[in-house]
């Protein structure tokens, strides 16, 4: 009994050993494959940065990439410190093991050296005779014989636990080595990346002393911007609100059809008419032996969106898909991210982007993030041309579009173009990219984040 406790235990262990180091591996992997993430944004940043240094004057495009390098090569600083603490629990544990299993070894050497004392100690064969002859009967000979025989296999056992244990400890001794050269790895990399860092920030400041000479021109700029994006949410809200009245109208038409329908079969069909029932009847009093019923007063219908069928399937359909739609261009660095926040210089003056700014290639194509309608192809002041596509009560919009060849009405597909990129303010190729939702009325229409919209990978 206690021998079968024994081995159910060793079993446990070794199964949550092995689970334990399989979730290691997980982490493990988990983290190389975002320090990879981190360092292909970080290569993409470069790639913009170079087309940007071609112009020598500073600009706050140059500014917007290189801060969004120092934040990808901090958050790069960060993983491998965090590879390197799982390293180092790694270290640890193996240490542990090794210690263990040197112990181990220990304690069954020196049990096999005991056990190879006693057989020295009998190993005359008139003992062995002796042993055998001084049994009672001849089943007490047979029980010896066998006694004998386990006692020999049992120092082989003991000799195939030394050499399975020796193995154990110069395989986790090996396992350990090559841990602590790839820590010494990760150390390397790491003082690389502060080098790197230094460096970025370095050039940060210098591009921040040449902009300060240019504070009035930005100033301009920035006021010029803001008016401009303003103008843009609100044609959207406009757009938005057009569009849902407009399928809230389709839906209405088609509730209304269904209910002439249903009511067309109730008179084909007439059932047996019913006396109402009331679930709460007035009670009869001597003052008062004919109550009056009250009416209950009807409850005031809540602003529902009304969308028809398919444009509520492609709206689920939209959302099923959160955190995986495509980029709209192929390739690019965000430089401005969603919601408010502090300008990239002047850190009092804040920011409020309905959607997020992609610095990308000249000429680049931009295509559609999902299937959808075009709602609009408009520009507001003279910009470059804004595409606005709905997705059931959600939509995206694409500013900063050179050109673009879709009209009103036309269907599109995920990643179908639908334009290329044009210049902004600063002479660089940059598009905003938007995501709204819709649900019924004016109040309800919201921006929401695009970066939780798109996937990580191009």
């Amino acid at each position: 009994m206690r021998f079968t406790w024994f081995i159910l235990c060793l079993l446990l262990s070794v199964s949550a050993l092995a689970q334990n180091q399989a979730q290691q591996l997980y982490t493990k992997a988990q983290l190389e494959a975002k320090r990879k993430e981190y360092q292909d944004a970080i290569n993409e940043t470069e790639k913009e940065l170079s087309s940007i240094k071609k112009d020598k004057n500073a600009t706050l495009g140059q500014l917007r990439a290189l801060q969004t390098k120092l934040a990808q090569r901090q958050s790069l600083i960060g993983n491998i410190n965090d590879e390197i603490g799982d390293i180092d629990n790694t270290i640890k544990t193996s240490s542990k093991e090794v210690v263990n299993l040197k112990q181990k070894l220990e304690q069954l050497k020196i049990r096999y050296a005991q056990s190879i004392r006693y057989a020295y100690e009998t190993r005359s064969s008139f003992g062995m005779l002796a042993f055998l002859f001084s049994s009672s009967d001849f089943n007490d000979a047979i029980r010896r014989m066998k006694y004998l025989k386990k006692f020999r296999d049992f120092r082989k056992q003991q000799v195939e636990q030394i050499r399975t244990t020796q193995n154990q400890l110069q395989h986790k001794i090996g396992e350990l080595n090559v841990t602590k050269a790839q820590k010494d790895e990760l150390l390397g990399k790491e003082v690389q990346q502060k080098q790197e860092l230094l460096k970025e920030t370095n050039q940060t400041n210098d591009v921040i002393n040449q902009l300060k000479g240019k504070e009035k021109e930005l100033m301009n700029n920035i006021e010029k911007n803001r008016i401009v994006a303003l103008r843009i949410n609100k044609a959207i809200q406009v757009y938005i609100e057009a569009e849902m009245a407009k399928e809230a109208k389709k839906a209405e038409e088609a509730q209304k059809a269904e209910a002439a329908k249903a009511a067309a079969i109730a008179k084909a069909n007439p059932a047996p008419a019913k006396a109402p029932e009331n679930p709460h009847p007035a009670k009869a009093t001597e003052n008062n032996p004919n109550p009056v019923i009250p009416r209950a007063k009807a409850p005031k219908p809540e602003v529902a969106l009304m969308m028809t069928p398919g444009d509520a399937a492609l709206a689920a359909k939209f959302e099923a898909n959160k955190g995986k739609l495509p980029w709209p261009v192929e390739r690019g660095v965000i430089t401005d991210h969603f919601g408010a926040h502090p300008h990239a210089l002047y850190h009092q003056i804040m920011i409020n982007n309905s959607g997020v700014d992609i610095q990308t290639d000249e000429n680049a194509t931009v295509r559609a993030v999902f299937d959808g309608d075009v709602t609009r192809v408009f520009s507001v002041d003279g910009s470059n041309q804004i595409v606005m596509i709905t997705h059931g009560n959600y939509y995206t919009v694409y500013s900063g579009l050179a050109s673009t060849s879709l009209k009103a009405g036309d269907h599109v597909s995920v990643k179908q173009a639908i334009g290329q990129v044009g210049k902004n303010i600063e002479d660089l190729p940059v598009m905003n990219f938007q995501v709204w939702k819709s649900n019924g009325n004016k109040k309800a229409n919201s921006t929401l984040n695009p970066e939780l919209w798109i996937s990580k990978l191009r």
